[in-house]
């Protein structure tokens, strides 16, 4: 791993920056790699670079339900930053890749000696705090077909690819729908030409067609990270024009 290529690390004055990286060690993420249960003492936390986590409620018995994912624009653990030391949710590798990894005691320490972090971390909260009350609306008011499609593009922008690792019947764990649903939703946008699936592997086939057949929801997640993390990320122009890309699709 010879750079940092996580956003919200590699916008920290050097000097932080260089700090923390002394107390992270590179690591290997693997598909559906488990990182911590709900209850669990948070051991880590995560840096990913060109791997992502996503972060799923369960209730009951059931599977779970996606709530959260992370990528190079962010971190798992920042609840550290709040004095909880327990894990809230289950995580959970939906992206191989690489990431960097903290102990949770150097991170709480880093934290009251860096204002540059804590103030992203905080940020980065509250940015997932406003995507998970989105994605409550989003469940309650839209059809699988443009939730599927901005799952879909959520997927891409971490994976930095055009193809990734998900079966329909993941897909359907992670939206909370029946796999018959995803299965039709997929159908409809791969005889639309803008998608393709293969055992187990999706790939994106026509990125503006499927940001136009996505519900608003992508829009305003991307415009919450950019109004957000934009004035202190390098990456804010990019996300910036991104946003307006799909404003004007």
């Amino acid at each position: 791993m010879p750079t940092i290529d996580n956003r919200l690390v590699a916008c920290l004055p050097a000097a932080d920056r260089t700090r923390l990286m002394a107390l992270c060690e590179p690591v290997q993420l693997r598909l559906e790699q488990v990182l911590g249960e709900p209850g669990q003492r948070t051991s880590h936390v995560y840096f990913p670079v060109d791997g992502f986590i996503s972060s799923i409620a369960r209730v009951d018995s059931h599977h779970g339900l996606e709530v959260g994912i992370a990528g190079d624009e962010g971190m798992v653990g920042a609840h550290l930053a709040l004095g909880v030391s327990r894990q809230p949710l289950r995580l959970l590798v939906r992206g191989s890749g690489s990431a960097w990894r903290m102990a949770a005691a150097p991170f709480r320490e880093e934290l009251l000696r860096s204002a540059a972090l804590a103030v992203r971390v905080r940020r980065y909260m509250y940015v997932a705090m406003v995507q998970r009350a989105t994605l409550a609306a989003c469940l309650r008011f839209h059809e699988i077909g443009p939730r599927l499609a901005r799952w879909l593009l959520m997927s891409q922008d971490r994976a930095h690819a055009d193809h990734f690792a998900a079966t329909q019947e993941f897909v359907a764990t992670m939206l909370g729908v029946r796999r018959v649903g995803v299965t039709t939703a997929a159908g409809v946008l791969h005889k639309r030409g803008l998608i393709d699936y293969h055992r187990g592997e999706m790939r994106i086939l026509d990125r503006a067609g499927l940001e136009a057949a996505s519900c608003t929801c992508y829009k305003t997640d991307l415009g919450t990270y950019a109004n957000t993390m934009g004035d202190l990320q390098r990456g804010g122009a990019r996300l910036q024009a991104k946003v307006a890309v799909v404003e004007g699709g």
